[in-house]
């Protein structure tokens, strides 16, 4: 007998998976940071930028506090700059989905499947990128770290918040797909039965993801829902690491 649970929720990232924005938001880091003296051309400005990218899928306000240890107030002024930033940006450009997003998102809920996104952005910076995108009746519900008590990815806070607001009763039935460690890291340690990688321009590398905890490695978001409903979840797995 198949040991394997059919799978109910997704719990998909949104920068660089869902919407590919990444140049916008890496825009927005550098603003930031400017403003505190961190600016392009000098070393300070490469090894934050460096950090940035290592950081992707965390708490915004968390990046800052890397970039600014022990220093609060320049965290928090950075993380209020970046804001402004790319909520302004959003205004003046729009947001262009990921290839094949909203095919896969259609795909998914018409067979029943709960759909959450998951962010590091702010619950206001996350409304207006909502508001803009216009994808209420695709998705069940959108994530933000002050919804889940404050701790975004690497946690596992925000899956297992979208567990118990969507009433799924096994984490078996839960699938992770990003394409950031941080969010390996937040499925393998919520036990989602599905961790997939998605290979991005922007994001992390295979070897990254399999070490966050990947138990699949995809080309794109757009084979996600073959994965999903294939029935044979165990057929393509990668071993993961326990952290």
């Amino acid at each position: 007998m198949s040991d394997i649970v059919p799978i109910k929720l997704v719990c998909l990232d949104l920068a660089g998976t869902t919407v590919g924005d990444i140049a916008t938001v890496e825009r927005a880091f550098a603003e930031a940071i400017a403003t505190q003296g961190i600016v392009p051309g000098t070393g300070a400005y490469a090894r934050a930028m460096v950090h940035v990218h290592r950081s992707r899928g965390q708490p915004k306000i968390d990046v800052f506090r890397g970039i600014f240890p022990e220093n609060e107030a320049r965290a928090q002024a950075a993380n209020l700059t970046f804001e402004r930033a790319y909520e302004g940006a959003l205004e003046r450009s729009g947001l262009t989905p990921a290839p094949g997003i909203v095919e896969v998102l259609d795909k998914l809920r018409g067979s029943d499947i709960r759909l959450a996104l998951l962010t590091g952005f702010s619950r206001t910076t996350l409304g207006r990128v909502l508001g803009i995108l216009g994808w209420h009746d695709k998705i069940d519900l959108a994530i933000s770290p002050e919804d889940a008590g404050g701790r975004g990815r690497p946690w596992p806070d925000m899956v297992l918040h979208a567990v118990l607001r969507l009433g799924i009763p096994d984490v078996r039935q839960v699938a992770v797909a990003g394409d950031s460690e941080s969010h390996m890291l937040a499925g393998h340690r919520a036990g989602a039965a599905v961790v997939a990688g998605i290979l991005t321009d922007s994001g992390h590398s295979r070897d990254r993801l399999v070490g966050g905890g990947a138990t699949h490695v995809l080309p794109s978001v757009g084979a996600l829902p073959e994965l999903i409903l294939s029935g044979d979840l165990g057929g393509a797995r990668i071993p993961a690491p326990v952290r």
